[in-house]
C-alpha cells in the first residue's frame, strides 16, 4: 500500500441478500420481481433507487443515504441480510485499496473492549477473475493488515469479517451484515385478513403470515360504549406497527357491542366468549369474501386460555367460512412474546386496555363447547341480521407505514 491511507466517504450502495428464494426453481424470477416491488415500495422515502437483479443477490444503488436504505431494506420480508456496501472496478489493487479504507473504518468503530479481528470472506462470482476466492483472501489480507499492528486473523467470528462480492457487473466490499426477517416477499402466497385485538398474540401471527408471502390486512371489533376510545386506538397503533414490514394494510373496525348484548341476553354465559368468536368469524369471512382477501389468520394457541381448546376452537372455526390459519398454534406465551419483543408490538400491545371480549366476560367459561350447543344458541339470535348490520357499519381505515 501507498504510505497515504485511502479515504473512505459514505456507502455508496447495498448489498441485499436473500435465501429461501434461490430455493425456488422456475419460479424464482417471479419471487425475484416481487421481491424488487416491495424493496421499491419500502425504500422510495427515504431516497429514489435502483436495483439490479443479480444472480443470488440483488444490488440497490441509492441517490444518497444509503446506511438508511439498508437498516430498511432489512425490514422487508424475503430478505435474508444487507449489507452497506462500496463500489470499485474489478482489479486487485483497486480492491486492495477499497478493502483496506473500509477495514480501517470499521476497525475505529469498535466498542472499547473489543479485542481487533478479521477475515476476509471473498465471493468471486466472476470467473473472469485472475484469482479463485481463496487466493483473493490471502491477498487482500495481507494488503489490508500490513503495518497494522495488534489485529489478528480469526477464521470464526472474528470483530470485523470483511465481505468482497466479486461479479461481472463489479465489486462490492463492506464489513457489516444487517439479518433480514428472510421468509417470502409479502404478497406471492396471496391476501389474509387477521382478527388484530389489542393482545400480545394476534400481532405475531399477523407478523408471521407476511413472513410467508401473505399480504395482510386487519379486523378488529370495538365494544363502545363499554370499551373506551383508547382500546380502539391501541389496535390502529398496532396495525401502523405491523405495516412497518409491508407498507400499507386495511383496517376494519367493526361494532360488536350490539352482537355482545344479544348474546348475553339469550345466550347461557359460560357460551358467551365462543359465541364471540363465532360471530367475529362469520363478519370476517364476509368481510373477506366480498374484499377478496384468501384466508382468515388468528392469534390462537392451543389450550393458551379456555377459548383456546381443541373443542371450542373447533366451534369457533365452524362458523367460518374461510380458512383459519393459525400460526402460533403451537407456540408458547414466552415464544410468543420473544417474537413481539423482536418485531416491535410487544411494548404496544402491553399497554392495559380492555378489548371487546372482556365484556360480560363470563366467570366459568364452557372448556368442551359442543358445536351443535352453539347452533341452537344461536337459533334465539337474529345471526344474519346482526352480522349484516355490523358489516354495514364498519369503519375502513387505510394504514401506512
Amino acid at each position: 500500500m501507498s504510505e497515504a491511507e485511502p479515504t473512505l466517504g459514505a456507502p455508496e450502495r447495498v448489498v441485499v441478500r436473500y435465501g429461501e428464494l434461490a430455493l425456488k426453481g422456475g419460479n424464482r424470477v417471479d419471487f425475484e420481481r416481487a421481491l424488487v416491488r416491495n424493496l421499491k415500495d419500502a425504500l422510495k422515502r427515504i431516497a429514489p433507487v435502483v436495483i439490479e437483479r443479480q444472480r443470488g443477490r440483488l444490488l440497490v444503488t441509492p441517490e444518497a443515504r444509503a446506511e438508511e436504505i439498508a437498516e430498511r431494506a432489512a425490514r422487508v420480508f424475503g430478505v435474508k441480510s444487507v449489507s452497506p456496501a462500496w463500489g470499485c472496478p474489478s482489479d486487485p489493487e483497486a480492491i486492495a485499496r477499497l478493502a483496506r479504507a473500509v477495514f480501517l473504518d470499521a476497525l475505529a468503530q469498535l466498542p472499547r473492549g473489543v479485542e481487533p479481528s478479521m477475515r476476509v470472506r471473498s465471493n468471486r462470482a466472476d470467473k473472469r477473475f485472475p484469482m479463485t476466492s481463496i487466493e483473493l483472501d490471502r491477498y487482500l489480507g495481507d494488503r489490508v493488515l500490513g503495518g497494522i499492528d495488534g489485529v489478528r486473523v480469526q477464521m470464526d467470528e472474528p470483530a470485523i469479517e470483511l465481505g468482497v462480492d466479486v461479479r461481472m457487473e463489479g465489486v462490492s466490499v463492506f464489513a457489516r451484515r444487517i439479518a433480514g426477517p428472510g421468509g417470502l416477499p409479502v404478497g406471492t402466497q396471496g391476501r389474509g385478513l387477521c382478527l388484530l385485538s389489542g393482545g400480545i398474540d394476534s400481532p405475531v401471527a399477523a407478523w408471521m403470515s407476511m413472513k410467508r408471502g401473505l399480504a395482510m390486512s386487519f379486523i378488529g371489533f370495538h365494544s363502545w360504549p363499554y370499551i373506551g376510545e383508547a382500546s380502539k386506538q391501541k389496535v390502529i397503533t398496532l396495525a401502523r406497527s405491523l405495516c412497518e414490514w409491508q407498507s400499507r394494510a386495511r383496517l376494519y373496525i367493526v361494532p360488536f357491542a350490539p352482537i355482545q348484548l344479544a348474546i348475553r341476553d339469550r345466550a347461557p354465559a359460560s357460551y358467551r366468549t365462543i359465541l364471540y368468536r363465532r360471530m367475529m368469524q362469520r363478519i370476517a369471512s364476509r368481510i373477506s369474501e366480498r374484499d377478496g382477501q384468501d384466508v382468515l389468520v388468528t392469534g390462537e394457541s392451543l389450550g393458551q386460555v379456555a377459548s383456546q381448546t381443541l373443542d371450542n376452537l373447533r366451534c369457533i372455526e365452524l362458523a367460518a367460512s374461510r380458512s383459519v390459519l393459525r400460526p402460533l398454534v403451537a407456540l408458547d406465551k414466552e415464544e410468543i412474546i420473544a417474537i413481539a419483543r423482536r418485531i416491535g408490538t410487544f411494548e404496544i400491545s402491553n399497554v392495559q386496555e380492555p378489548d371487546c371480549c372482556t365484556v360480560f366476560l363470563p366467570e366459568h367459561p364452557v372448556i368442551r363447547g359442543v358445536p351443535s350447543e352453539c347452533e341452537r344458541f344461536e337459533s334465539e339470535l337474529d345471526v344474519e341480521g346482526l352480522v349484516s348490520t355490523a358489516i354495514a357499519e364498519v369503519e375502513i381505515l387505510r394504514i401506512e407505514r
